[in-house]
């Protein structure tokens, strides 16, 4: 691991104390309003992040009402083709890989040193981990200027959602590396599928600033907030969803960790720090 700036130091230290939910309710506020500040804040943004504006369906700032509306921009039509086969993953989501590789008697890696159990990242379903115990994972943090909808990778039955409450750390390389379990312990929505690969979940882990995550067949799911683990039984209505259709989006970015049984492959690149873009191909498995 690194050794952190005097201002990570200071933030790390802020981010235990800090109401991360308090904050990101005012974020959620804040990129919901409607007025002359948007395309001042919206041009920052580009700016400063280095947004490619020519991929979005619409390129002109002026066009978006609200800061969410651009930040959740949809791209031009066939700017990320889907990995074609049937027996091949795609890239749920624009990003940069922080870990991919084996899960290990239900550990995943975390950063150098650290690491997580299946079993907690899923809310203690002893079940659901048990699928996964000696699967892969992949986990793809989505910076700021990133595309923010998520996307199926691969044609997939949604059977089960759990949202599990909890902090909202920042998922920054830098915290993850240095906040133990950072994964489990932030609040998330697992999202478990039935597909011809065997069972599936994708992770999608909230983060500070992170003021909503979404999904296609349920919409706004964070908030609202609470302290129980919430479950969602769809197995009796047969929620097809085709492989690169939209799943969910994040209303700010995070990360997502997505669970494979073992019969997955990884493309060999796909490793720590390998940029990637929705709808590449990264794995494969025998039909």
């Amino acid at each position: 691991m690194t050794e952190l700036t005097k201002k990570q130091k200071f933030l790390k230290a802020l981010f235990y104390v800090m109401p991360h939910h308090a904050v990101s309710r005012v974020v959620y506020f804040v990129t919901r309003l409607r007025g002359p500040q948007v395309v001042p804040m919206i041009k920052w943004f580009v700016d400063k992040y280095g947004v490619n504006m020519d991929e979005a369906a619409e390129s002109e700032i002026a066009y978006y009402q609200t800061f969410n509306e651009f930040f959740t921009r949809p791209l031009k039509d066939n700017i990320r083709p889907v990995a074609p086969g049937d027996n091949t993953l795609a890239c749920p989501c624009d990003g940069t890989v922080s870990q991919a590789g084996q899960i290990r008697a239900g550990a995943i890696l975390q950063a150098k040193g650290r690491g997580y159990s299946v079993l907690e990242l899923l809310g203690g379903d002893k079940t659901m981990a048990a699928q996964f115990a000696d699967g892969r994972f992949a986990t793809i943090y989505l910076a700021p200027h990133d595309y923010h909808r998520l996307h199926m990778p691969l044609a997939a039955n949604m059977v089960r959602m759990i949202h599990v409450p909890g902090r909202l750390f920042s998922v920054a390389q830098w915290t993850v590396e240095e906040i133990p379990r950072l994964f489990a312990r932030n609040e998330r929505l697992a999202c478990y599928f039935e597909t011809d690969a065997g069972p599936m979940v994708m992770v999608l882990v909230g983060a500070i600033n992170v003021s909503a995550i979404e999904t296609v067949w349920s919409g706004l799911v964070v908030p609202p907030g609470g302290k129980k683990i919430s479950e969602y039984d769809y197995s009796h209505t047969r929620k097809e969803i085709s492989k690169g259709a939209e799943m969910g989006r994040f209303n700010m970015g995070s990360t997502v960790i997505l669970l494979t049984g073992n019969n997955v492959e990884w493309l060999p690149h796909i490793a720590a720090g390998q940029p990637v873009k929705m709808g590449q191909l990264i794995g494969h498995f025998p039909v």
